[in-house]
């Protein structure tokens, strides 16, 4: 018996000895098979996972290149943006950190999530959830840093306009890359998030302007603070870009704008460079830098007045009596008129069953083509484009630079409108008229402009005939002090005429602002002596009928104010262009800011503008 219970007892220890054994081997195996699993199969994974806990690469911003006037004023730095950013992976409590959060914010906590939700990026990234928080709001997060566990605030240089609006239309702006961007290519060492040029000089010169971006290698505890720098890259700053315009005209233009619609362009003569270039109404680029609303884009939008356009380069305007200076050129040239021929003004020229009147209702009497420059005669430049033909005038007007883009550095440019015959026949299918040539000869009709067009054709016939590229980059310079690029004149044609033509159009315009009959006779200078030429635009039917059926005028049917000007008179060195939307006379509204910007340049000491 005793010994049938040892056996049993025997039997039932070995069974349980084995079933440990299993049971242990099992555990084994699992271990060894996990082990291997995380370390052999997965091990790469965790292995980033591990490091991206512990260690993690810091993007440093680039500074972007500063932008200077010709002189070397700043126009354009960097300030310092507090971005704030969460790092999922290191917040204990998601909610309970966007809860705190938003104590000290003016952001909702729905709103954090949304922007959570938008941006699908690692738990181990920051997630961007406002930009340019300010100091003050710095400060307080800073303080409650312990109650915010993933939350961090990096330093980011942002683009800092510091004339505000002054030459937005040629600086230009910046405002943050899209996706297709990022995929286009175009855009190297860029980002989500990164800002890139989009109008102007910001856009022009953006592989300049932006550096090359850096990074700091850092350790970090479980609850992402920052332990140690292990190692820094620094960023390279952009380079330097010196404009060709002087800020001091550039603002005085601004100021003789304000309160207008229009355009204002100065060049140097002798080279094409862009002295000044104002568009009115202006915008602030700083507002695209720092964020506007959506009610604020829709009401620079929706300006009947369009400030965001560029009327110095992409306004189109017909170019009134400025075009007179084609008519007199292509007459000179062609033979059909010389210094001595003469016309009569009697107010009205006859064509068919029409009568077309000149501005001056009891006419100028006998006009040779220097008078018919100086007081803008109508009927005289009638009877010369009437024996020149429209496609001649045309001609003339193209190889001048009118009705083609320039090559300016700014986007969008207009090409404007010079009319032929057959692209009449092409547009309408209707055949040219000849009375359509006697408005094209006093730049009405079909005819279409820029101002920036008007510049460069004044600008050639103040240096005698040549025709430059205008440019509006002087040079680059990079972070060391180094000019990397600088630019040149570059000339791109020379007016179809004689030197003798040319001198016969110089007195007619030196006319125009010296002689008593001169249409500009009130803008003269008394220290300086300079020539122009006014134009008066028609926009469309000056009246219109109330309700009563009585005439009433609207004011935006006022016909455009030009002026183009060159100063001095000898030995030119600037060229003016205004443009004055509905601004009624070129000689009231146009030729006075001209005036005050020839003034500014050429008379008033540099020193005493500063």
């Amino acid at each position: 018996m005793h010994s049938y219970l040892r056996t049993v007892d025997s039997d039932w220890y070995n069974r349980r000895l084995t079933s440990v054994f299993c049971f242990a081997m099992a555990g084994f195996a699992f271990l060894v098979i996990r082990l291997f699993y995380l370390q052999v199969i997965n091990g790469e994974e965790l292995r980033r996972l591990s490091e991206n806990n512990c260690i993690r690469l810091q993007h440093i911003d680039s500074p972007r290149g500063l932008i200077f006037d010709r002189n070397g004023k700043l126009l354009v730095d960097n300030r310092p943006s507090f971005d704030l950013s969460i790092i999922l992976n290191d917040s204990e409590d998601i909610d309970l950190t966007l809860k705190n959060l938003a104590k000290y914010l003016p952001v909702s906590v729905p709103e954090l999530k949304e922007k959570i939700k938008k941006k699908k990026v690692s738990r181990f990234k920051p997630v961007i959830l406002e930009r340019d928080i300010g100091r003050d709001a710095l400060a307080v997060i800073e303080v409650h840093k312990f109650d915010l566990p993933g939350v961090v605030v990096n330093v980011r240089p942002l683009r800092n306009y510091v004339n505000k609006e002054s030459a937005a239309h040629l600086i230009g702006y910046l405002s943050e890359i899209n996706a297709d961007e990022l995929r286009s290519g175009r855009y190297e060492d860029c980002r989500g998030g990164d800002y890139i040029g989009r109008f102007g000089s910001e856009k022009f010169c953006e592989r300049f302007l932006r550096g090359k971006r850096g990074g700091q290698q850092v350790e970090v505890n479980a609850a992402g603070r920052l332990i140690k720098v292990l190692k820094t890259v620094e960023a390279q700053p952009g380079f330097n870009v010196y404009l060709t315009i002087d800020s001091i005209l550039q603002q005085k233009s601004e100021e003789l704008l304000a309160g207008k619609v229009g355009a204002v362009g100065v060049m140097e003569t002798s080279t094409g460079q862009i002295l000044a270039l104002a568009s009115s109404p202006f915008f602030n680029p700083n507002l695209f830098v720092s964020g506007m609303s959506s009610k604020e884009w829709k009401t620079l939008a929706s300006n009947p007045f369009r400030p965001m356009e560029n009327k110095v380069v992409q306004g189109q305007y017909p170019p009134a009596s400025v075009y007179k200076i084609i008519t007199a050129m292509a007459g000179l040239e062609e033979g059909i008129i010389d210094k001595n021929t003469l016309y009569e003004c009697s107010g009205r020229y006859k064509h068919g069953n029409r009568t077309y009147r000149c501005w001056k209702r009891w006419g100028h009497g006998k006009m040779d083509v220097v008078t018919a420059l100086s007081q803008s005669c109508d009927v005289f430049f009638y009877n010369v484009g009437k024996a020149l033909g429209v496609d001649k005038l045309a001609w003339y007007a193209r190889a001048c630079g009118l009705g083609e883009k320039t090559g300016i550095m700014l986007d969008k440019e207009a090409r404007g409108l010079i009319p032929m015959a057959a692209w009449k026949k092409r547009r309408t299918g209707m055949s040219w008229q000849s009375g359509e040539t006697l408005s094209v000869a006093i730049g009405q009709s079909y005819n279409l402009v820029t101002p920036i067009q008007v510049l460069l054709l004044t600008g050639a016939v103040a240096n005698g005939g040549t025709i430059y590229e205008p440019s509006m980059v002087k040079r680059i310079d990079d972070s060391a002090g180094k000019t990397v690029y600088k630019r040149d004149a570059k000339v791109v044609g020379s007016l179809p005429c004689s030197k003798t033509t040319l001198e016969i159009i110089k007195r007619g315009l030196w006319d125009v602002v010296n002689t008593r009959n001169g249409t500009a006779w009130g803008a003269r200078l008394d220290e300086i002596e300079f020539s122009g030429k006014t134009g008066t635009a028609q926009v469309v039917s000056r009246t219109t009928k109330d309700m009563k059926g009585e005439l009433n005028e609207s004011p935006f049917t006022r016909p455009h104010a030009w002026f183009a000007a060159y100063a001095p008179s000898v030995n030119s060195e600037i060229a003016v262009v205004v443009l004055v939307e509905h601004g009624e006379h070129g000689s009231t509204a146009a030729a006075p800011i001209a005036r005050e910007l020839i003034k500014t340049y050429l008379v008033n000491p540099r020193d005493e503008q500063d």
